[in-house]
């Protein structure tokens, strides 16, 4: 009777962990898009797209093992996508920006839902495109194949000039993207990626990313494993690139290079990279403490002193500290703590 009633306490347990604490994560992030006003505003407009590119990248690296450098040049993609066919809010004005752009896409000024399909499936298919090569690779030869997309996508685009505007920026995007809006696109990514890696998909990835040795002998395809995690990956880092062009209204190739790709990579590990809620946490985490340091930024009074810190102090500040908590707690704020991994259901033996 005892152990009954342990066991049904135990399975109610786990069920309400599983439908009401991941439910109450997404009902905050909606909650949090609602309330935002003022000062507020872009201030979470950025935290929930930076949010979807945190959560698109966890897919792939939280899942695989392998650090990826190069998802901000899907951001890139999908960004530049999805300006393509939405830029401008004057059709006339986009040759002028876009010279080598088809005639039919210089005619062109679709709604923004159109845009970010396209930023989904171009950033899909590049990203199926590479992984096929990349994938075969492990460990830190496959990273450094990703820097390479980085590098390869930056300097393409920056050079591209009749189709990127090159180093300047192209204008005119219609800014269609509010907290709420990004708040929903947010709460949509953390339950795609909540989906996967409770799929057999995602546990047969981490399967092979605690072994590959063993996940081959037991039948899981370890190349088609991670191109999977990799492209739907890319998919939804492509969109919160096509969510920083509506956010924006404006778009520069140097925004999506180094100090995004380590930001990015930054709030994932600081979070707990193994994590789903490990990601969510690591975005909020580091966009806190960059508010207050902006803050700071602007001087303040000490006694009778006005103190105001120097050029760059914020950055500074910032990196100083997630290498401190990187040192302290290497395994996040969350460490392996996941409200978004159901439990495996198995039997004990008798």
């Amino acid at each position: 009777m005892t152990a009954g009633v342990c066991a049904w306490y135990g399975g109610w347990r786990d069920m309400t962990r599983v439908a009401v604490a991941p439910a109450l994560v997404l009902a905050c992030i909606v909650g949090l898009g609602l309330v935002a006003g003022g000062s507020l505003t872009e201030t979470v407009t950025e935290m929930m797209v930076r949010m979807v590119v945190v959560v698109g990248l966890y897919i792939f690296v939280g899942n695989s093992g392998i650090i990826s450098f190069g998802h901000i040049s899907f951001m890139a993609i999908g960004a530049y996508a999805a300006a393509w066919l939405t830029c401008c809010t004057l059709p006339m004005v986009k040759p002028l920006y876009l010279p080598g752009l088809p005639e039919w896409l210089q005619n062109t000024a679709e709604p923004f839902w159109t845009g970010l399909a396209a930023a989904a499936i171009l950033s899909g298919v590049v990203a199926a495109a590479i992984g096929l090569a990349i994938m075969r690779l492990s460990g830190i030869a496959a990273s450094i194949a990703t820097f390479g997309i980085l590098a390869v996508e930056f300097n393409i685009y920056s050079n591209w000039d009749s189709m990127t505007a090159g180093t300047s920026s192209v204008s005119n995007i219609p800014i269609s993207i509010d907290p709420f809006s990004a708040s929903l696109f947010a709460a949509a990514a953390i339950l795609i990626a909540a989906v996967y890696q409770n799929s057999r998909f995602g546990v047969a990835l981490r399967a092979v990313r605690d072994d590959a040795v063993a996940s081959k002998a037991a039948g899981i395809r370890v190349v088609p494993s991670r191109l999977i995690a990799f492209v739907l990956s890319a998919i939804i880092v492509g969109v919160g690139g096509a969510l920083q062009s509506g956010f924006l209204g404006t778009l520069t190739v140097d925004t999506f290079y180094f100090q995004l790709t380590f930001l990015t990579l930054g709030m994932l590990i600081v979070g707990g990279i193994s994590s789903l809620t490990g990601a969510i946490a690591g975005v909020l985490l580091i966009t806190g403490v960059t508010v207050g340091l902006r803050a700071l930024e602007t001087g303040f009074v000490l006694g009778t002193i006005k103190i105001r810190p120097p050029s760059g102090f914020q950055e500074v500040t910032l990196g100083v500290a997630m290498v401190l908590f990187m040192i302290l707690r290497p395994a996040g704020a969350t460490k392996s703590f996941d409200v978004f991994r159901f439990p495996i259901p198995h039997r004990k033996l008798k």
